[in-house]
């Protein structure tokens, strides 16, 4: 599957047209992290960004527990798209080589100013999410 058929199969970036897809596209870029490489640690700055599975697995850990799995269109880093100088709250490792699509808080900020209609969607996607979040760790 290519990377504009993951996005529109997330609840993310699923409402989208084609030319914001294609402006997503062009804003992010393509990581790939060996297996057992850090993506991001736990308490680090998280404005570095905002990441997109779309090939591999990654474990989520919260004080060395593993509280998740992730895998093809899942995403994590979305308080670093909202927050200016939010610690990550966990540590995710690549399971498996793993290909991100990833975006940072500029890039996405910028993508939200040329798209302002594309803006209350992903808004409330990640709101929503955010909420879930706070549930789960309550």
């Amino acid at each position: 599957m290519d990377t504009k058929e993951i996005l529109k199969k997330t609840a993310l970036f699923g409402a989208l047209s084609d030319k914001e897809l294609n402006d997503v596209l062009a804003t992010a870029r393509q990581r790939t992290y060996d297996a057992g490489a850090a993506i991001v640690r736990q308490g680090d700055p998280g404005a570095r960004g905002f990441y997109l599975i779309l090939e591999g697995r990654v474990d989520v850990l919260r004080e060395g527990n593993k509280v998740a799995e992730m895998g093809t269109g899942e995403f994590f880093g979305e308080m670093a798209l909202l927050l200016e100088d939010t610690a990550r709250t966990a540590d995710v490792t690549a399971a498996q080589q793993t290909t991100c699509l990833v975006m940072t808080q500029w890039d996405f900020r910028a993508l939200l100013r040329s798209h302002p209609d594309m803006a209350a969607s992903i808004m409330i996607e990640l709101a929503q999410r955010l909420r879930d979040s706070g549930r789960a760790l309550s």
